[in-house]
């Protein structure tokens, strides 16, 4: 079996492992979700979402407390104190893994429904990104190796993303997935497919939806599962979210 097919199995086992987790205890984490209603108002003068992640604090911070503290309880493997790297990484007995935590509130759902913004610390792949115009800018900022040498036990890279859609006017949750974000060494098979310009220079985004199947397992299971999906949102949000509620149809088929 081929190194790249190796790693491909590795993705989807782990992503199904995760996703399983994660519909095991969704009651719970929407649960978790809801705590910050019982001490809304001693907070709610001091968040303000037009200005989130710069306040005293931020969706995404709450998110977090409630997603991490549910994975570290499960003990998936060790965690790694390693400066480098996602805001979860931990080691198994056959990988590195790294899991972020993406929250996207809804008037910027543009930025959530195809793609998602990734760090450089938190993904191994380098390849070219092939602009508007069609030119290519070459990426190679991403700090995460393919494999970590690990004293003569190598174990691959893994990188996980858990995205998160809320209402802005509200806070209550919309949607939740979690995707598998291809290893560098698989570069040889997704191209330039994988990675989409941010907003910024030098920046990326990870575009799931052009990559949302494993290329190397037979029948081509999908790198994204749908955790949760609001049926009763608003129609307008729904819409905009055609693409992941066609992968969420699939998975209830």
């Amino acid at each position: 079996m081929s190194k790249e097919k190796q790693i491909e199995l590795l993705e989807y086992t782990y992503l199904q492992e995760f996703y399983h987790f994660l519909k095991f205890v969704e009651r719970r984490m929407l649960i978790g979700f809801e705590t910050k209603e019982a001490i809304k108002e001693d907070w709610i003068s001091k968040w303000d979402p037009a200005d989130e992640g710069k306040g005293i604090s931020s969706f995404a911070v709450g998110a977090e407390r409630i997603i991490y503290a549910l994975f570290n309880a499960q003990g998936f493997g060790q965690p790694n104190s390693a400066p480098v790297g996602s805001d979860l990484f931990f080691e198994t007995n056959d990988a590195f893994i790294h899991i972020d935590l993406k929250t996207v509130q809804t008037r910027n759902i543009g930025d959530y429904s195809t793609d998602i913004f990734v760090g450089d610390n938190q993904n191994s792949y380098i390849e070219n990104i092939v602009l508007k115009d069609g030119t290519e800018r070459p990426y190679t900022n991403a700090a995460l190796p393919f494999e970590y040498k690990n004293k003569g036990n190598p174990k691959p890279c893994l990188s996980f993303f858990i995205t998160i859609l809320y209402d802005e006017s509200n806070l209550e949750i919309l949607n939740i997935n979690i995707l598998s974000m291809p290893n560098g060494i698989l570069a040889k098979t997704y191209g330039s497919d994988v990675l989409k310009a941010g907003k910024n220079p030098g920046k990326i985004r990870f575009n799931f939806s052009k990559t949302d199947s494993f290329k190397l397992i037979e029948g081509n299971p999908k790198r994204i599962k749908v955790v949760y999906f609001n049926s009763k949102m608003n129609k307008r949000y729904a819409d905009k979210l055609k693409f992941i509620k066609s992968i969420y149809n699939l998975q209830s088929n």
